[in-house]
């Protein structure tokens, strides 16, 4: 498909304990920015179609009220958007 493809990245609402993810905001970044990479260079998809953001804890599938429901939150969705990515290339250059 050509498409247009947006990564999410969520976290649960524990709060990130690691120096190369010092808040949920780049954890939640960097799972979605692991999955556009895994696209591109595992998959050889077009880097133009896909986006990748970070939500961090603040849109939990479900409450975060055990280990088992924080699981469930430590997620990344992959969403195809209704836009279909635009030709770029233009013949027409002097």
């Amino acid at each position: 498909i050509d498409n247009y493809i947006r990564i999410d990245g969520h976290t649960d609402d524990l709060p990130s304990n690691r120096k190369d993810f010092p808040s949920n905001w780049e954890l939640s970044s960097a799972r979605a920015c692991s999955v556009v990479r895994y696209f591109v260079n595992q998959m050889n998809q077009d880097p133009e179609r896909f986006s990748a953001q970070g939500f961090a804890e603040n849109r939990p599938k479900v409450a975060n009220t055990s280990d088992e429901a924080r699981e469930i939150n430590r997620r990344v969705e992959i969403i195809i958007l209704a836009q279909k990515k635009k030709n770029t290339q233009r013949n027409d250059w002097y």
